[in-house]
């Protein structure tokens, strides 16, 4: 008989993580903001399971582009009336509405399947450093852009030492 172990809450415990976006590339942050969402950077991670953490994001503007993009990129919309296609510059949705601009980076770089909006739900995007209720939710703290990995534990010092002694 077959006995298995089903997923402890523990396991599925979701962390908040803090990113500040300020003089950050937006393309390799959404990346990696993508992957936390999926839960990627956990042990435990299933393609089919909503495994991922929360993430806020702080100083929305003061976001980067590489190169000319912020004069190339077009955001687009379309209001599905006949002639409706609406086109936004990158500069003009920047000054009204920088928090869209990191989602639908990140909407992007995630897997376009059922799970998808689900996980941008636990999106949170900030235009500044203020970020509200979500302050005494945050567990982790993104200073360079990338998650830490945990520390691997050093030698002990002082083991080199107690090799050459002869023990009696």
């Amino acid at each position: 008989m077959s006995q298995a172990i089903g997923n402890t809450a523990l396991a599925y415990a979701r962390v908040w993580h803090h990113v500040d976006a300020s003089e950050r590339v937006l393309g390799r942050m959404a990346s990696r903001i993508a992957q936390v969402l999926m839960g990627k950077h956990k042990p435990m991670y299933d393609a089919g399971a909503d495994c991922g953490d929360y993430v806020v994001v702080t100083n929305a503007r003061n976001v980067l582009v590489t190169g000319r993009k912020s004069e190339q990129v077009k955001y687009y919309k379309h209001t599905m009336y006949p002639g409706g296609l609406q086109t936004t510059p990158y500069r003009d949705l920047m000054q009204k509405r920088p928090d869209e601009i990191i989602r639908h980076a990140v909407s992007g770089m995630l897997p376009k399947n059922k799970l998808r909006q689900r996980r941008l739900d636990r999106l949170r995007i900030f235009p500044d450093e203020e970020m509200g209720p979500f302050k005494i939710n945050i567990l982790r703290r993104w200073e360079d852009g990338t998650l830490r990995t945990a520390k691997v534990p050093q030698p002990n010092k002082l083991l080199p030492a107690l090799v050459g002694r002869s023990v009696q």
